[in-house]
């Protein structure tokens, strides 16, 4: 698949259920379709996680040459989808070091709140387009 620039990458935990559904809401906010996906676990994701020394326990954007993860991640994305989401950036006015923390313990316990899948979930024919292998 070509990897079109001046789309974001949205790296994500295949799964995690929460992550999966974090992914389902933005494929549904995302009007001007400039979201694309891959899991950490494929090789796309392995390869940028690698490429930009990520840590895998995070959400990760990717926007031209540079990769967001925790809450900068969290709310770049936000800043980009359609209804209230974008209201959620102007958190980004909080430092990291009182951001992150909550990102955290989210991204800590994910798998106890919300659960895991035993396989990536599957996107429909119609939108598998937006994923990167």
């Amino acid at each position: 698949m070509d990897r079109d620039t001046k789309k974001g990458v949205v790296l994500f935990d295949g799964v995690c259920n929460l992550c999966n559904k974090s992914v389902q809401l933005i494929i549904k906010h995302d009007k001007q379709d400039y979201f694309r996906f891959a899991a950490l676990d494929a090789a796309y994701g392995k390869a940028m996680t690698e490429r930009y020394q990520i840590d895998t326990d995070s959400i990760v954007l990717i926007e031209g040459d540079r990769a967001y993860t925790e809450s900068d991640a969290a709310l770049r994305i936000a800043k980009r989808l359609s209804g209230i989401y974008p209201l959620l950036y102007a958190a980004i006015i909080l430092p990291k070091f009182l951001r992150d923390p909550i990102y955290k313990m989210i991204a800590r316990n994910r798998y106890k709140w919300f659960g895991k899948s035993d396989a990536c979930w599957v996107p429909s024919l119609h939108l598998r387009q937006k994923f990167l292998a």
